[in-house]
């Protein structure tokens, strides 16, 4: 005969209802946290697709992140850029009126005067932050104050006067991420938004028989270029002309010398990669340690000014009260700068725009993600209740019956 443990009813009683218990606490915790996923083993394929999708809708909200602060980059970047406009603007009007053959030479004085004030604030404007504390004109530079004032005298001017700004910052490389793989430009640097005249870039040195001795690579503008031993200088012209640069190459019919000339206003900037000094061979720069480099060799001749260039010009005309000079490359400078400043409203216009479709766009994928993800894992409020009331229902009933089938005795207060 097969012996029977008296406790094996109240251990399997106790069993079925712990099961019950159990399932019990899972529902309550599904309704509690509006999720029917609390474990892989609830719905392993659901759980999977959820997983991407919250882990998508991530990278989505820092997208948008991105994008805000894009946004809002470019709304400080077009207020200064407006505001200098409106200042060269000003300059032009005063620059039409001292070419004016009807003033004399006081008159033309004192409007140099105020177009040198007019100049300090171009050169403030220029030297603005953001208000992340970044240099908004100093490109990848941004802890840089991008322009310094040189300070001297000039022909009729009776004080100590600007009469040169130095450009001390970058090119413009900040970019952030605006989708997968696709990144947005942050930055118009100083020496590109704030130029006028093309750049040409003239060595005196003879190449004619140059010959690149090692592999060696330097940089224009921030674009590598690349250079194989033996190139001569035709090929590298040819190489800087196949590349990205806005910059248009060639051999100077008088010197014999490698010649740089800028596609558009911008300041054209190289430098020889550490491991290389081509551009030192071939008379284009001297060797530096400066970091705000490039410095162009002694012998180069290097034109095409920025903004505030012009205006010095204009200035320094009116004090000499040079009217023909103000009325003609003066003024004409001016219309450069301003055209050049034209030029960088349309390309920051451009970013801006692009940057506010892919922001409507990154917030309608948000909430058609959010929308996939809900019904991975949402839970269906009115069936989980249901549930939970059978649960509930058939755990009270359990209990009763227990109580009958299962009574305690004497015995059990004895153990």
């Amino acid at each position: 005969m097969r012996r029977i443990s008296s406790d094996m009813p109240h251990t399997d009683v106790q069993y079925r209802l712990r099961r019950q218990e159990e399932g019990l606490s899972n529902i309550q915790s599904k309704i509690s946290s509006n999720t029917r996923i609390r474990e892989l083993r609830d719905d392993p394929l659901a759980a999977a697709h959820a997983t991407r999708y919250d882990s998508y809708l991530t990278r989505l909200e820092r997208y948008i992140k991105n994008t805000d602060f894009a946004r809002d980059h470019y709304d400080f970047q077009d207020s200064y850029l407006r505001e200098f406009n409106d200042i060269l603007q000003r300059i032009r009007v005063l620059a039409v009126t001292g070419a004016n053959g009807i003033n004399g030479p006081d008159e033309t004085k004192y409007i140099a005067m105020e177009i040198n004030e007019l100049l300090k604030e171009l050169t403030s404007i220029a030297n603005k932050s953001g208000p992340d504390a970044k240099q908004l004109f100093a490109g990848d530079k941004a802890f840089t104050e991008p322009f310094r004032l040189i300070e001297g005298t000039i022909e009729g001017g009776g004080e100590s006067m600007v009469v040169g700004v130095e450009y001390r910052g970058a090119g413009a490389n900040r970019r952030t991420e605006i989708s997968d793989g696709t990144y947005s430009t942050l930055d118009i640097g100083g020496g590109e938004a704030f130029w006028a005249e093309k750049m040409n870039i003239i060595s005196r040195f003879d190449a004619t028989n140059y010959r690149v001795i090692q592999e060696s690579a330097f940089f224009i503008d921030g674009v590598e270029i690349k250079l194989n031993a033996g190139d001569t200088l035709h090929a590298i012209v040819a190489k800087i002309n196949e590349s990205p640069a806005p910059v248009k190459a060639y051999v100077d019919i008088e010197t014999h010398g490698l010649a740089l000339l800028g596609t558009n206003a911008h300041l054209i900037r190289v430098e020889d990669r550490q491991d290389s000094r081509v551009l030192q061979d071939l008379g284009i720069i001297r060797p530096t340690n400066d970091p705000y480099a490039p410095n162009w060799h002694e012998n180069t001749l290097v034109s095409g000014g920025s903004a505030f260039d012009m205006v010095i010009r204009l200035r320094d005309s009116l004090y000499r009260h040079d009217q023909e000079f103000a009325g003609s490359q003066g003024l004409g400078g001016i219309d450069l700068a301003l055209s050049n400043i034209a030029a960088r409203f349309t390309l920051e216009g451009s970013r801006r725009e692009r940057v506010d479709f892919t922001w409507h766009r990154l917030l309608e994928e948000k909430d058609n993600v959010s929308a996939a993800l809900g019904r991975e894992q949402s839970l269906n409020y009115y069936d989980a209740a249901t549930e939970l009331g059978w649960m509930d229902f058939a755990h009270r009933a359990a209990l009763q019956t227990a109580a009958r089938v299962i009574p305690p005795t004497l015995l059990d207060f004895l153990r």
